[in-house]
Order: structure tokens, then sequence, then C-alpha cells
């Protein structure tokens, strides 16, 4: 029996297609270190918090709602689509912890405080931005394993992805800023915090001191952007510092903002408890704010360590 030279050379390629296409398709990348699985049980808490949140966006309103509140059509569904990713997510990372041995860290109780479509949305753009924030961060930990890192990177794009649908179901640029804000492990997780009721198990993450960030409320449309020197107020509590700090001594906003880290900017006291700080030339986006007796002269990693008093605040800048 004879072949011709083109079928023979149909055969070679579709093997050379075929297998490898197949056998990608059923491996997940390993996990190869201690920080390896840190950053993993970080993304799958951030990533539980999302599917859940977004589940409620879908299930608690209907197309009508959503429509009369101002959202095409299909923002619904897509609402319920995003709920998929996540779900993909979550159980994608948790495969990767069970086949290294490791327990993947469950679901939360959690509290969402919306009330309608356009609440949803504001409250869904600010969670997702955390977890992007998380995904930037903890990249930087996982430059030792790059498979890990490339998988880690796929799920950030579409979160990206996300976010810029959301702020465009609102009327918002669907990309406010050249950058995207990265946050530490710490801040992210202090972040999630503010939406956790109970968690059967909660990770080894230093829980700060609450910031409360107060006024102003993000712009309708989140448009205009807040203008620089705009008071940003914050509320806190001084017995629940982890150091001694001298009633009189000035505090300072530490503004973890894109890529030039952190603006340290000093308050002004309004009461027992609560400050007011300008919105620093530049500042765009989302912004993550620290109580901090620091004026300066600390990267993020540093506020993270031991410049941090309280927070962080996550503020919508625009």
């Amino acid at each position: 029996m004879r072949f011709s030279s083109a079928a023979l050379a149909f055969g070679v390629v579709s093997l050379a297609f075929t297998h490898p296409l197949e056998k990608r398709q059923n491996a997940l990348p390993p996990v190869n270190s201690p920080t390896d699985v840190s950053v993993l049980q970080l993304a799958l808490y951030l990533e539980n918090l999302e599917l859940n949140l977004y589940t409620g966006g879908f299930v608690n309103f209907t197309d009508a709602e959503y429509t009369a509140a101002g959202f095409p059509p299909g923002f619904r569904d897509n609402v319920g689509v995003i709920a998929d990713h996540e779900k993909t997510h979550a159980q994608t990372i948790s495969t990767i912890l069970t086949n290294a041995g490791e327990s993947p860290v469950p679901p939360c109780t959690y509290k969402f405080n919306y009330t309608d479509p356009v609440t949803f949305v504001n409250l869904a753009n600010m969670i997702t931005s955390n977890g992007i924030g998380a995904y930037l961060g903890g990249g930087a930990l996982l430059t030792d394993d790059p498979e890990l890192l490339t998988a880690a990177s796929s799920i950030l794009t579409v979160e990206a992805r996300h976010d810029a649908y959301l702020r465009t179901g609102l009327g918002a640029s669907p990309f406010p800023t050249a950058f995207d804000t990265a946050v530490t492990s710490v801040f992210a997780y202090n972040i999630a915090q503010m939406f956790i009721v109970s968690c059967p198990r909660q990770l080894p993450i230093t829980i700060l001191p609450k910031l409360t960030f107060v006024s102003p409320p993000p712009p309708p449309n989140l448009q205009p952007p807040v203008p620089a020197g705009t008071p940003l107020q914050f509320t806190f509590d001084p017995s629940t510092f982890f150091v001694q700090v001298d009633p009189n001594a000035p505090l300072y906003i530490g503004l973890v903002n894109l890529i030039t880290n952190v603006t340290f900017v000093e308050t002004t006291s309004c009461g027992t408890g609560c400050v007011t700080a300008p919105v620093p030339e530049g500042a765009a986006g989302v912004a993550f704010a620290v109580l901090t007796t620091f004026s300066g002269g600390l990267n993020e990693n540093q506020l993270t360590e031991y410049g941090a008093l309280a927070g962080p605040a996550e503020v919508v800048i625009s």
C-alpha cells in the first residue's frame, strides 16, 4: 500500500500538533516552593470572595433591574459569565494546590453592602481592583517558577477584562490609567477582611488595625476624577495600634497608587480617630491608603512590614 507524500505530511503534522496540545490541556503547573503555596492560597482566598460576589450580582437582580439602572442589554448575563470564570479560577488553583499535597483554603461567609445594580458594580470594581493588585504583587514572588507565573498572569489579564467591562457598564472609562496598582499580600488580605463574616480557616497573614475611608464617595460614572487637593476623610481606632503613638505626633497617609509606589501626605485631625488628607497630584484609578507616622522614604514593602499603623483603605479616584 502506498501513501502520497501529502497524506504522510498531513499525518505527521496532525501528530505533531494533536499530542502536545492534548498533553498541555491536561497539565497544570507545579508548585515548587512554600512561597508558591502562599501566593496560591491568597489567590484562592480572593477568588472565593469574588465568586460569591459575582454569583450574588447575578442571582439578586433581574435583567429588568440592570436595564432600569442604565446598564446595557445582556449585562446581567455577563455578570453570570464572570461568576463562571471565578469558579474556574478557584477550581484550577484548588487543583494545583491539591496536586502539590496542600489543603486549599475553603470559602468564607461573606457580607457585601450593595443594594442595587449600581452599588453592586461599584463594589465589584473595588474588589476586582484589589484582586488585580494582588496578582500583580504576587507575580513578583513567582519569578523562579515561570510556569506558575504564566498561569497567574493568564488569570490576571482576564480579571482586568472583567473590571474594564464593569467600568464600561457604569459609563466610566474602561482604562482610566496607564498603569494598575500592585499591592502586597498583607494589604490585599486586609482589604478582603472588610467583606468577611467568618472563615473556617484564615491564612497566616497579619491583620492590621482597620482604617475606614469615609468620604468623598466615588464620582458618578467614576468621572471626572476626584481633583487633586480634595480632602479624603478616614477614621480609625488608636487603641488598636500595634505600637504606642504620641497623640501629638503628626500622622501621614501613604497612598499606594500606580507605579509611583507610595506618596506620603500629611494629615489634618478632624477629631479623635479621624483625619483628612488631600488627594496628591497625579493620583488616579484605585489607590490604597495606609495610616503611618512616616513622612516618606518607605516603599510599599517597607510600609507593609513596619510602617503601617492602620489600613489599607481602598479609595476610588477615577
